[in-house]
């Protein structure tokens, strides 16, 4: 009988070490899904298809990767809003597979998105998805989301004082960690120093060189929220700004980690994030933790939470506590739910109050800024160069 059962215990832990073997060596395969099933990577149809107004646009990730994205533009010269758009785990930039298992084009989303909020949008193919090179990995997709903020920032047909980045599920873990790496810089393009009375702290300055041959000032500032909204307008018609003014986060997980216990959920006895209870003693073996939940803490932007409360994949719980972590420290943080959203479709089952309420943020926390409005604050105090 104990001969039985210590082979019985033997099978079985072994069975569970060489699960868990297979998901350590192929990991990347379960977190990252560039081609579904039946698919392939080429694009059968462009946004011109929609009659949408685009450029293709490739870029060098930080490490040599070749990237694709699409730049999608309102109108010729649109100086509204660009969101940077991070996408969802599978399929490209143009397709994903809906929880009705039918395939939809996220071009479709894209369009309602231009229309309604009067954006551009930048979309950008991660390393290893679309005709983008290389293959997916936390690191690298982290370059390739910095390399697509770094074009933005660098273009003169946009505002790029009004970048705001959104990110849908493994895009929300993307942006958010985009945001946090790129706090507030202020882009004088005159030749002379800064000097300002508002009680901003300059940490450091950067010389750089412009594409056009101007001598550039890259001044990164720590200010709060609060200081940030009116600074742009101070200096409205003194400077340029490069920044990301503000994030939405829709339907995304605290991190990979929790996920996997979610997915798996023996694994929630090895695995899990800061919030988690059991040992973590598998933690080291996870190469892509996206742990979004240690992240927002860290970032002072304003931030639009977007939850569909029937996601099938990522718990609504996670959106909770997201929002709970940023919520102490940043009062212009807002959490939005949706009855009826489910993991890929809240844009869609949203429907009106999804897009007015994406469009009051916007509006409130990036707003225009007229070409009117002076370097002066109410004082009359100046910000001189």
């Amino acid at each position: 009988m104990v001969s039985y059962v210590s082979a019985l215990l033997y099978g079985v832990g072994g069975i569970v070490v060489a699960g868990m073997a297979l998901l350590v060596a192929f990991q990347e395969k379960l977190v990252y899904v560039p081609v579904l099933p039946g698919l392939t990577k080429s694009y059968p149809i462009t946004p011109a298809r929609l009659r949408l107004l685009y450029e293709d646009v490739w870029l060098r990730s930080a490490d040599g990767v070749r990237l694709h994205a699409w730049f999608i533009k309102l109108i010729p010269e649109c100086r509204g809003p660009t969101v940077l758009f991070f996408q969802e785990n599978a399929g490209s930039i143009l397709i994903f597979i809906s929880p009705a298992l039918y395939i939809a084009h996220r071009l479709e989303m894209v369009r309602i998105m231009i229309q309604r909020l009067q954006c551009n949008v930048f979309m950008l193919s991660y390393r290893g998805y679309g005709a983008s090179d290389g293959y997916p990995s936390q690191h690298g997709i982290a370059k390739d989301a910095q390399a697509a903020l770094d074009h933005l920032s660098q273009r003169t047909d946009i505002d790029t004082s009004r970048i705001v980045v959104f990110g849908r599920s493994l895009g929300g873990a993307v942006g958010a960690l985009l945001t946090k790496n790129n706090p507030d810089k202020l882009l004088s393009l005159s030749k002379g120093g800064l000097s300002c009375n508002a009680g901003v702290r300059v940490s450091h300055v950067i010389n750089k060189r412009g594409s056009n041959g101007e001598h550039r000032k890259v001044i990164n500032i720590s200010l709060n929220t609060y200081k940030l909204k009116y600074l742009r307008m101070w200096f409205a018609n003194c400077y340029q700004f490069i920044i990301v003014a503000a994030l939405i986060l829709e339907n995304t997980f605290t991190s990979i980690l929790d996920m996997a216990g979610v997915l798996l959920p023996f694994l929630k006895w090895f695995i899990g994030g800061t919030g988690s209870k059991g040992p973590k003693i598998l933690n080291f073996l996870v190469r892509s933790p996206w742990s979004t939940i240690d992240i927002v803490g860290q970032i002072n932007q304003p931030i639009l939470f977007l939850s569909g409360l029937q996601d099938e994949m990522v718990p609504p719980s996670h959106m909770q506590m997201l929002y709970a972590k940023v919520a102490s420290h940043n009062r212009e943080c807002i959490f939005v739910e949706f009855p009826n959203g489910m993991h890929m479709d809240t844009w869609l089952a949203g429907g009106d109050h999804y897009w007015r309420t994406t469009q009051q943020f916007i509006e409130n926390h990036v707003p225009e800024i007229k070409e009117h409005e002076s370097c002066h604050d109410d004082k009359g105090d100046s910000f001189s160069s």
